[in-house]
């Protein structure tokens, strides 16, 4: 049975109505102003239950200011309601004689049952246009979301519908988004919220109904509705896990809300306790930042405005963080301060009793050791909570007999009565007790594999280059023995006895043939497989500052014109060389480097970084990270996680490595959970994406099984090429390959998939064989696809550009030589080329979805002849595919079609009736007897009638409810009573009259 979208919008309702006690109301039945989203029936009401104790002028003045914002774009609106609806609407007004002032709140968050639920559909809204979303939820008549329903899945390449449509509404309905909190996009298979500022691939699933990760691979669309929409829920996200960053709005994801619930229930009961308040360990890239933000703003009422100290160990780190809670002040409804010093820390803490956001780096705390604050009311949030630094033990320094205390010990010291929580992107390692100590237990752990499994982010792949540079075996040693000292976790002693082999390690990568060896191959490596990736940004890790610049300054010699293309970044020190300087610049300088990296049309497309860049820094499109310095450990596990953030189709990130990082990875992979072991325990694309390459390519084979393209792999002539790719599409789209076409297309997407991983390790024959197979499936989903329209144009010039990426070729290729004129189905001349296409299957494909594109054109003016050509077009397609007419028949039948066509769009002209009229004359004269009947013009003039009285009695809704339509039929067999129309025919005439007249109010 076909679920359509009107019983999946049912079974919504019934979810909310029947399962969450939600009021449910049919917007049509409302007596209401359409230009008005507010459901004012329910707005003052709710008022005066939420605000109880305050008078009606109060409560009229938050009215005004609700319905009255100061100037601005819808975006800038939806700020200040956020505010209105988070924090209550500050209000001045007379009572009893004098002026007061007081906040009228929107929403009651203590009492559930003061607040008002409802579920509205077909809620119709006139502005630039009318628009009728599918489901409004109302909380105390305020229009916090809008759903967008699609009819279960179709199989889209392009970005969905649903998606669309809501844009839409943005531009031709913005007054209701004003007062939104945030959208869904649901097809049945899938359900995704986000706000008004999130492109479609920040939309995300909330895949629990309880915080357990159990179910999660395949959430049903009642656990989306009923883990986002229970009533004590619905409220907690929209007062605590919405907020503005930037000019980015941003609601909490499933993970965040679960994990930032359970810390602040572990951090209130440590407050009790041992100080304890865990370690929240969410993989990088899936928004660890933003779930501080949200603890932090979810502490002040948890625990009565605490002060929090947020700790970081670098200055960089300090400055991102703090960025990040800066731009996010008016939710936290308090500014972050960074503290200069220890002194200035002991100041921060001693002027205040409560409240406040402090940043501060761990080596402020080493300056001295007296404590900074005996207060017990202060919370320290440690970023990357187990780098080593957290020693709690003392050690004694073997050559000057002083006693040394662990970091953690100091600062436990600092802040004697201080409650600790640990935040993390990689899991503690095993022997590390000390993190432990100081923190306590795993909170919430959210890894690598549900990460990727909720498209929060994306996998990294490994691709070893080692032998390209060509190293011997005694340096191969000596690399190894930096791992080894890395492990021993920078103690002292170790650090001592390494300075030396690190002293080497520094010649030997920075010798320069070795560089000259490592950007030779990068240059290669990049030009023939990443630079076409996504954006084509790529970072180089380089082992040190010295490094760095050798590496810039040889790709610009084998390069010149790369000047805009590649930057160095990095701190700068009083020892540099002069001529260092104006490529390093100073920290403005960097700033700007880093607003042209995160630009994916910025030139700049390849960074150079040593420490800078590789912990906390966002770019979602970068998808390449060279490796020329051995990292290990979360140092490592952190590095690589720049290339996992999410970005439109990006299948992974892919690490190239020169230092032989393969055994250090395994190594860091020990601590994560059994699952991350077993699926990205070992990525290297040798393994994993060349294996899958390799199959997938094979099964592209046996389905052109009777096709010879191998022209395509050998010849220098677009032409051929063109001709091979059409010959492709046409062996692809008969009669008979129909499951064939759709397998094949289904496999060479995987084909792609694998191929954007691992292109380097391909022969030139495989990757010419690889861009056949995705030109072709790019070719025949636009022309079989449905969605989007069709322009021969538009896909030569994709063929073109995905030629060039994957190919390098140069030349360019029209794949539809033999058509040169416009592209129009009402163009004899055009009609007359499809028809001596070569290509015979490709023209029934062309003619059926020109034709079916302006079927669809008509299903939305004109009701007789959308029914008329529908059905003659699925009649032709049916004896096509039964194999009764031949593609030569059918192509006649179809050009019969466009001419029929052509000629019913002369029709209207020849009697000099519009569109519209015309659909109402076709509706009049369906009958055939009817033309024996009247003249011409008396019809003509009946049409005209009609349509004009028709258009004057339209009312908004008037189809959607029963007396409006009883009313309009009434004037219907009123007009054609009077101009004697035959009895017999007059019900079916309303019937089409009246469906017609619907046609043209809902488009």
């Amino acid at each position: 049975m076909t679920f359509t979208e009107a019983k999946f919008e049912n079974a919504v309702i019934e979810v909310f109505r029947d399962t969450l006690g939600y009021s449910y109301v049919y917007a049509p039945d409302l007596a209401r102003d359409y230009s008005d989203p507010l459901y004012t029936d329910e707005l003052l009401p709710a008022l005066r239950r939420v605000n109880p104790k305050l008078p009606e002028a109060a409560l009229s003045e938050a009215i005004y200011k609700l319905r009255n914002f100061e100037g601005g774009t819808f975006h800038q609106k939806n700020v200040q309601f956020m505010d209105y609806l988070q924090n209550g609407v500050s209000v001045n007004y007379f009572h009893d004689g004098e002026q007061r002032s007081s906040l009228v709140y929107l929403v009651d968050y203590e009492n559930v049952e003061r607040n008002t639920f409802t579920v509205a559909n077909q809620w119709t809204i006139t502005e630039n246009s009318e628009k009728r979303p599918d489901i409004i939820v109302f909380l105390n008549g305020l229009p916090v979301v809008v759903f967008e329903l699609k009819s279960p899945s179709r199989e889209e390449t392009d970005a969905s519908e649903a998606f669309l449509q809501l844009r839409n509404y943005m531009h031709e309905i913005p007054s209701l988004f004003v007062y939104n909190a945030f959208l869904v996009m649901s097809d049945l298979a899938i359900s995704k919220a986000g706000t008004i500022t999130a492109g479609e691939d920040r939309f995300m699933e909330w895949k629990t109904k309880d915080g357990s990760y159990e179910n999660t691979q395949y959430a049903q669309f009642d656990t989306f509705i009923e883990g986002m929409f229970d009533k004590v829920r619905l409220l907690d996200i929209i007062k605590n896990f919405i907020c503005f960053s930037g000019d980015a709005k941003i609601l909490g994801a499933y993970h965040q809300y679960f994990a930032v619930r359970k810390a602040a229930a572990s951090t209130a009961h440590a407050t009790e306790t041992d100080g304890k308040g865990g370690v929240f360990w969410h993989t990088q890239g899936s928004g660890k930042t933003l779930s501080m933000v949200f603890y932090a703003h979810l502490l002040q009422e948890a625990l009565n405005s605490p002060t929090i100290v947020v700790l970081t160990d670098r200055n960089d780190l300090d400055d991102q963080l703090f960025g990040q809670f800066a731009k996010c002040s008016a939710f936290l409804r308090q500014t972050p301060q960074q503290a200069e010093s220890r002194v200035n820390l002991k100041e921060l803490l001693a002027g205040r009793q409560a409240n406040g956001i402090i940043f501060t780096t761990m080596q402020k705390f080493e300056e001295s050791s007296e404590a900074l604050s005996d207060r017990r009311n202060i919370i320290v949030m440690a970023d990357e909570a187990h780098r080593g630094q957290y020693g709690l033990e003392e050690r004694v320094d073997a050559k000057t007999g002083r006693v040394i205390l662990g970091t953690a010990r100091i600062i436990r010291d600092s802040l004697p009565n201080a409650t600790y929580i640990g935040f993390t992107g990689t899991p503690i390692s095993s022997k590390d007790r000390s993190t432990i100590e100081v923190f306590g237990n795993y909170i919430d752990i959210y890894d690598m594999t549900q990460a990727v499994e909720d498209g929060a982010t994306r996998p990294v792949y490994y691709e070893s280059r080692v032998i390209h540079l060509k190293l011997d075996d005694d340096i191969l040693r000596l690399i190894d023995a930096e791992y080894d000292i890395m492990a021993q976790n920078a103690e002292d002693y170790a650090i001592e006895k390494s300075k030396k082999e690190l002293g080497q390690m520094e010649s030997i990568l920075g010798a320069e043939q070795t560089i000259a060896g490592l950007c030779d191959d990068i240059i290669k490596h990049y030009e023939e497989n990443r630079q076409y990736e996504l954006t084509g940004k790529a970072m180089i890790v380089a082992y040190s500052r010295a490094i760095a610049m050798g590496i810039y300054r040889r790709l610009l010699e084998l390069r010149p014109e790369w000047t805009d293309k590649v930057g160095v970044v990095m701190t700068e020190s009083n020892k540099d060389p002069e001529e260092w300087r104006g490529i390093i610049g100073n920290k403005r300088r960097r700033d700007e480097m880093a607003k042209k990296f995160k630009d994916n049309d910025d030139p700049l497309k390849i960074a150079i970084v040593v420490d800078m860049w590789l912990t906390g820094f966002d770019v979602p499109s970068l998808a390449t990270m060279y490796v020329y310095k051995p990292m290990s450990g979360h140092n490592l596990m952190q590095a690589i996680a720049r290339v996992n953030r999410v970005y439109k189709d990006k299948e992974g990130g892919l690490v190239v490595d020169y230092v032989g990082i393969a055994s250090a990875l395994k190594q860091a992979m020990n601590d994560y959970t059994n699952r991350d072991k077993n699926n990205y325990g070992d990525t290297d694309i040798a393994k994993t994406a060349l294996p899958k390459f390799i199959e997938k390519l094979e099964v592209c084979r046996s389905l052109f099984h009777g096709f010879e393209y191998s022209a395509f792999m050998t010849t220098e002539s677009d032409l051929v090429r063109a001709k091979t790719i059409t010959g492709g599409v046409n062996f692809l789209s008969g009669t008979d390959s129909e499951k064939q076409r759709e397998s094949f297309i289904k496999e060479a997407m995987l084909l792609r998939q694998a191929l954007s991983l691992c292109r380097s390790l391909l022969t030139a024959e495989q990757r010419f064989e690889a861009a056949y197979f995705e030109a072709v499936r790019t070719l025949l989903t636009r022309i079989t696809g449905e969605g989007k329209p069709l322009s021969l144009k538009e896909i030569n010039a994709r063929i073109n550009e995905l030629l060039k990426a994957s190919i390098q070729s140069e030349g360019v290729i029209n794949l539809f030589s033999d058509v040169d004129t416009g592209f129009s189905l009402f163009d004899p001349k055009f009609l007359e080329e499809i028809a001596k296409m070569k290509e015979r299957n490709i023209a029934v494909e062309i003619l059926k979805k020109l034709l079916a594109e302006q079927v669809s054109l008509y299903r939305r003016t004109n009701l007789v002849k959308s029914e008329k050509f529908s059905e003659m077009l699925s009649r032709a397609m049916k004896s096509y595919l039964n194999g009764m007419l031949s593609n030569e028949e059918v192509i006649a039948e179809l050009m019969k079609m466009a001419k029929d066509m052509a000629n019913a769009q002369a029709e209207g002209d020849s009697l000099g009736l519009s569109d519209e009229e015309l659909a109402f004359y076709d509706a009049l004269t369906r009958p055939e007897a009817v033309k024996d009947v009247y003249q011409n013009e008396e019809l003509v003039a009946m049409t005209r009638e009609l349509a004009d009285m028709l258009r004057k009695n339209r009312t908004i809704d008037w189809q959607k409810k029963e007396s409006a339509r009883a009313g309009m039929r009434r004037m219907v067999k009123k007009l054609l009573k009077k101009y004697k129309y035959p009895p017999e025919g007059m019900e079916d005439a309303i019937a089409t009259v009246i469906g017609q007249c619907e046609m043209w109010t809902d488009n």
